[in-house]
């Protein structure tokens, strides 16, 4: 397998890092453990930023690619990149500002910016995984060549 071959899987599992680490970071926090709530908050941001900088890579070596192809599934498809696409670009000031509002101990501005910041990482972060599953593993076997 080549790095080619591997590198959007890598992206995926990078996305589903951060999905999981966003789980339990709510976990801790709704027990009150803000301390493991932090650690693993500022690991989700970690784990988004590197995939950033990975897809950002993958995208400039390899370009874009095309879904194989052109039924209910290729719609489906494109909906939900769609959403992920633009969701992810609305999502980036959102984490910057809960983050540095938490790093300040502005914990109220924090909370009013998570109800918002929170289910649209988690999407972000779970649709990141299925656009790879789809592009890579369903589309081939839905519509073979």
């Amino acid at each position: 397998m080549t790095l080619e071959q591997l590198h959007p899987a890598i992206n995926a599992a990078l996305n589903l890092t951060c999905f999981c680490l966003l789980i339990a970071g709510r976990m801790a926090i709704a027990r009150g453990d803000t301390a493991l709530h932090k650690k693993r908050m500022l690991a989700a941001f970690t784990a988004s930023t590197v995939f950033l900088v990975s897809y950002l890579i993958r995208f400039a070596t390899t370009g874009a690619h095309k879904y194989p192809g052109a039924g209910w599934d290729k719609t489906l498809y494109l909906i939900i990149l769609f959403s992920h696409m633009v969701l992810a670009v609305v999502l980036v000031p959102f984490v910057i500002g809960a983050l540095r509002n938490a790093l300040k101990g502005n914990f109220e501005r924090h909370k009013k910016l998570v109800q918002v910041t929170f289910p649209m990482w988690m999407y972000v972060s779970v649709t990141g995984v299925i656009v790879y599953l789809m592009l890579y593993h369903l589309g081939p076997v839905l519509n073979p060549t």
